[in-house]
């Protein structure tokens, strides 16, 4: 899942290696397919940019820079191209996305955070044209599985239909100076530590956490929890709406069992079901409390904020010493079928991953690692920055094969429709682990009837 990634360019730059580190990561995928039963692009393929005035419409969620930032770059050197940007909230967006693509007048390019039935229904541009003229092929097949689907609508492999502005992956932030109030010397190691951390804090009179439910976020915490415990590759399988694979495992209620334990310790903020994205993140921003699980996307944002008062670290293991898992996923776009551009989107989508303005701006306001070729230099980050913290943890996840997608991505409607509304209940203490997987579970082996 994605959320706001705001931030400014950083100074005092020295070339970082982990980002090369992360694209270099190897994970099984398939090479394009030749037929999905999406929509092949009927313009003829070039990858030359036309000398013609055109402006692309992009779709983007609400409070996120990046395309603000790419585009006026892009317009800077390509004068004839300009983009026309609409945004609405990421919830609205996954569910409007389909009504979107089919109109009369669809978006060239749109955030689109999970496919669903915009592949069989026709709705989105395949890309595997792009992918052989561009030469894509030198990229981390693992960064491009994720935006791959098969013709029985199965994530992970099969045709390329989005590529992702920006690589992101999720951790902790900690506030260090009101860790220091609490006690705290130094990250957790394991998940008991960090329970430990979290009840010193509350002891102190400090807040433990800063989450907010109100748009379901507090899933980056529910989720981090489920990954200590799941077995990754079941719990992929099930995001990918791979046959027969069920949420309900073991390891995902134990997992969720853990965030009922913190809500009956109270750990969690008391009207945290009023807070949306915006509203923890600036709580969090003006020392609101300890710790807050969000994404790399945030780092330059909290730091303008809370300078050196601030680090960041993955989600512990469950045993010391153990592997870590992260969610981690592109900023996915995609392109829509109808579009009469699509020489032009899949030039910009190439250029955002091979222009080295283009991909310092991808980490200058993201943090986000950029992607593409991971032989081509890397942008530059300042030494000892958050940015500099984030990327390596990054490449640590990369090492490691810790990186599963989130699970607000696995079907259209599962976010909205189901994450949102049990995650509410559960972070509230008025339901059990056990329930939330099954109810989470009932809505998904019903969408994926569909």
């Amino acid at each position: 899942m994605s959320a706001s990634a705001r931030g400014r360019r950083v100074r005092g730059a020295t070339s970082v290696a982990v980002i090369a580190s992360l694209a270099a990561i190897a994970l099984t995928a398939c090479a394009p397919g030749s037929s999905t039963g999406g929509a092949t692009a009927a313009t003829e393929v070039s990858t030359e940019l036309t000398k013609d005035k055109v402006q692309l419409t992009i779709a983007d969620e609400t409070g996120f820079p990046l395309t603000d930032e790419l585009t006026k770059e892009f317009t800077k050197q390509h004068p004839n191209i300009t983009f026309k940007i609409t945004r609405d909230t990421f919830q609205n967006l996954t569910a409007n996305a389909p009504k979107l693509l089919a109109s009369s007048t669809p978006p060239d390019l749109i955030r689109l955070p999970t496919l669903g039935d915009t592949v069989k229904d026709g709705l989105v541009a395949n890309l595997d044209p792009y992918f052989t003229a561009y030469g894509w092929d030198k990229w981390s097949p693992a960064q491009l599985a994720p935006l791959r689907m098969t013709a029985e609508g199965v994530r992970g492999s099969g045709s390329l239909y989005q590529l992702g502005l920006g690589y992101s992956v999720t951790g902790i932030f900690m506030n260090t100076k009101l860790a220091q109030q609490a006690g705290i010397s130094a990250p957790p190691e394991t998940l008991a530590e960090l329970e430990e951390d979290f009840a010193k804090a509350k002891a102190a009179g400090i807040a433990p956490l800063v989450e907010g439910d109100k748009d379901g976020v507090v899933n980056f915490a529910v989720q981090a929890a489920m990954n200590q415990y799941a077995d990754k590759q079941q719990f992929l399988d099930w995001m990918f709406n791979k046959p027969g694979a069920s949420f309900s495992t073991p390891g995902n209620v134990k997992g969720a069992e853990l965030i009922r334990s913190w809500a009956d310790a109270g750990y969690f903020p008391s009207d945290i079901n009023a807070l949306d994205y915006f509203s923890f993140v600036s709580r969090f921003q003006d020392d609101g409390g300890v710790f807050t699980f969000n994404g790399n996307w945030e780092a330059t944002n909290y730091a303008k904020k809370l300078g050196k008062d601030l680090t960041f670290f993955l989600v512990p293991p469950a045993e010391k010493g153990g592997t870590h898992v992260a969610m981690g996923a592109a900023n996915s776009f995609s392109a829509a079928a109808k579009s009469t551009h699509l020489n032009e989107v899949a030039y910009f989508l190439n250029w955002v991953h091979t222009n080295d303005k283009a991909r310092q701006i991808v980490v200058d306001v993201t943090g986000a690692a950029p992607g593409g070729d991971p032989s081509q230099a890397q942008p530059k980050v300042e030494k000892g920055s958050i940015t500099e913290q984030v990327l390596a943890a990054a490449a640590q996840v990369a090492k490691e094969d810790g990186q599963v997608d989130f699970m607000a991505n696995t079907t259209a409607g599962i976010y909205a429709g189901a994450i949102i509304p049990e995650s509410q209940l559960l972070v509230t203490s008025q339901i059990s682990g056990q329930e939330y997987v099954d109810k989470v579970q009932a809505f998904y082996a019903q969408e994926v009837k569909k």
